[in-house]
């Protein structure tokens, strides 16, 4: 349960803490079985450095429940999904500039320069080529995730039931 202002919004979190007292955290939807998406939350959960801003929730992990977001499993597996601390729900490219956006806020140098660079991929003139870069990454994200696990060895991901199939 996150607590921002006098309005409270229940999201199913990884881990059970509660943020009274804090500002909400941007929460950022993973797909904790893809390796590429496994390793950029970390890196992002690295420049935050505990300070709060950000959450990440793994999709893949059991119990897991996209109707909490308001999402199907497809449309989450479909693209990377984002909650803003007032419950806006956001995708694409917008998640990752709302995320280091978050981590530099209070962050370090680092945090704050990769925010600037992810900014640019709003601009007018480059966000269009920006989205469309990451709608052809996630449409392959798995098959991608797949080669860059193997050569920097990560376990492949599960793929029963129709798992890395992305709509």
């Amino acid at each position: 349960m996150f607590g921002f202002g006098k309005v409270t919004l229940n999201i199913q979190r990884a881990g059970a803490e509660e943020y009274r007292g804090m500002p909400a955290p941007f929460v950022i939807l993973i797909d904790g079985q893809c390796s590429l998406c496994r390793r950029e939350a970390r890196f992002m959960q690295r420049l935050d450095a505990g300070r709060g801003r950000l959450d990440v929730v793994d999709i893949a992990a059991a119990g897991f429940r996209p109707e909490t977001y308001g999402a199907t499993m497809d449309a989450l597996m479909g693209q990377i999904h984002g909650v803003t601390p007032d419950g806006r729900v956001m995708t694409g490219m917008a998640v990752f500039r709302e995320a280091y956006g978050a981590v530099a806020q209070s962050g370090g140098v680092k945090a704050r320069i990769l925010s600037s660079l992810m900014g640019v991929t709003g601009w007018p003139l480059v966000r269009p080529v920006a989205d469309v870069f990451y709608r052809w990454f996630a449409r392959n994200r798995l098959s991608i995730s797949a080669v860059a696990g193997r050569l920097l060895g990560d376990e492949p991901p599960a793929c029963e039931n129709g798992r890395c199939k992305v709509p």
